[in-house]
């Protein structure tokens, strides 16, 4: 069996031969979602046992030790494909805001691809001269399937590349979760692996924040670290394995519960589709906070940065850079980011021992081109909306003096807002906006009974993570509150009828 990949250009490449004893598959195959690679028999003939998603996911979850080699071939063909740089091609100016954007969509979502830059000569320019593209249309995305995308946004991108699945009108799900984090998807593999109807909403992509972290080192399990779209990209084979839907960049605009049955809750997407669920958990952690700076929505994905992924640090290699913030996400964009500039500019309103780990402080401390600036704030940005930022200016918080830094890289760490505009007006929240938990219902809601830990003042509705009132903010504790929920969604279920 001859095994391909698919590529937006050539359309079709080698990957390897199988012969006796051998698999093969991809690990879309899961969820039943189109693949990045193909095969065709030998012209000897072959007998072929071909399975659909469903009775995959039963093949890997029913035997242990041939689910291991699945999963784990699976994972390690997709890794393979992504250094192969298979799957979509973009074309584009490179560094360019549109393009970093596309490239962040598909690298946290784990899809493969490679990009061709417009101003050299190649195939990439001449395509664009063959099909007559406009700088303004840049960049292009060639999909597998040869589908030509101009300036795609990311749900066209995820429509083209087979990402968002069709939704079955009328399906009742057991638990429909808000937000694919790590809370998220705690609760997805959780809840499927004990049986449950599961389907996992995002507008973005799967690790929330979380994702956007080069190296989590204090996770349990895990001595030498790991990034944290690794620890995301697990965490969803691990809850695709067990049957769990995730539906993806889709946003959530509000919840609807049904006046006539209090354990039917209805989620309205955007796009006028819905989701339809006996219980619903609202993971969908936080926002990352934007300073009170003029015009700073302008340099937004031109500039300023609010993660470090191998995009930004390619983009900003020599050049001297500057992060504001002093916790632990901060600390760990810094060790990544300084060995690949010429100066880290570190921004800081306070001591980092109030607000960093130990062995982060250490590790900065370390190295030789990273140079604190304590008790400072971002006053002001200049530069070109078409070339992006030229400086920011620094004010000292204490004594009122300003530092101008000449830079063309901005990355901000300094902390979140929860991500609860769209249920605010549902469930009751604190002062800043994050879900209370565990208090009261709305007297509307005619329960007797008292709140479970993590449901919110809406009966069979919780909130867990980041966007929840009180809760730790590290990746462990998000986690951990993805478990614990799943055996409070049993018993709310399970009293729900009892209750009213």
């Amino acid at each position: 069996m001859d095994v391909f990949r698919h590529e937006g250009l050539s359309h079709e490449a080698p990957i390897t031969t199988h012969g006796v004893g051998q698999l093969s598959g991809e690990v879309n195959q899961l969820s039943g979602r189109p693949t990045l690679a193909g095969a065709r028999a030998g012209p000897d003939g072959c007998t072929a046992i071909a399975f659909d998603a469903a009775h995959l996911r039963a093949l890997v979850i029913g035997s242990a030790d041939v689910g291991e080699i699945i999963m784990r071939s699976f994972i390690l063909r997709r890794v393979g494909l992504i250094d192969a740089g298979a799957g979509s091609v973009l074309i584009g100016a490179a560094g360019s805001a549109a393009l970093s954007r596309l490239q962040g969509f598909l690298a946290r979502n784990a899809f493969p691809y490679i990009v061709l830059d417009s101003a050299r000569e190649g195939e990439g320019r001449a395509l664009i001269e063959r099909l007559g593209i406009l700088t303004t249309e840049l960049p292009l995305m060639v999909c597998p399937n040869g589908t030509v995308l101009k300036n795609p946004t990311d749900i066209e991108a995820a429509g083209c590349l087979g990402m968002t699945p069709a939704l079955i009108p009328g399906k009742l799900y057991d638990v429909a979760v808000v937000g694919a984090g790590p809370a998220g998807l705690a609760t997805a593999v959780y809840a499927a692996s004990e049986g449950l109807e599961v389907i996992v909403i995002d507008e973005r992509s799967v690790g929330g924040q979380a994702g956007a972290s080069s190296r989590i080192e204090n996770y349990l399990g895990f001595p030498t670290g790991i990034s944290g779209r690794a620890l995301a990209g697990r965490a969803y084979n691990q809850a695709v394995k067990f049957g769990a839907e995730l539906v993806l960049p889709v946003g959530v605009e509000s919840l609807v519960p049904a006046n006539d049955d209090v354990a039917t809750l209805t989620l309205d997407l955007a796009g006028g589709k819905s989701v339809t669920a006996r219980s619903v958990v609202i993971a969908s952690g936080a926002r990352y906070r934007r300073p009170d700076v003029a015009n700073i929505k302008t340099y937004e994905g031109n500039g300023i940065s609010y993660w470090a992924s191998p995009i930004e640090a390619k983009l900003c290699a020599g050049e001297e850079v500057a992060l504001v913030g002093g916790g632990n996400s901060a600390g760990q964009a810094i060790v990544f980011l300084a060995p690949q500039v010429r100066t880290l500019h570190l921004v800081v309103r306070r001591a980092l021992e109030e607000t960093m780990s130990q062995y982060l402080i250490d590790r900065i401390k370390a190295l030789p081109n990273v140079e604190l600036h304590m008790h400072c704030e971002v006053d002001a940005i200049e530069g070109d909306p078409a070339t992006g930022i030229s400086s920011a200016t620094l004010r000292n918080r204490l004594d009122g003096s300003e530092q101008k830094l000449p830079l063309h890289h901005l990355f901000l760490f300094i902390g979140a807002d929860p991500n609860s505009s769209w249920i605010s007006d549902r469930v009751q929240t604190d002062g800043k906006g994050f879900i209370v938990t565990g208090q009261s219902f709305d007297a509307l809601c005619n329960f007797t009974r008292k709140p479970l830990a993590l449901e919110t003042s809406l009966p069979n509705v919780f909130a867990i993570g980041d966007v929840r009132a009180g809760s730790t903010k590290r990746v462990a504790a998000a986690v951990g509150e993805g478990a614990a929920v799943v055996s409070q969604i049993h018993a709310a279920l399970s009293l729900t009828n009892n209750s009213r």
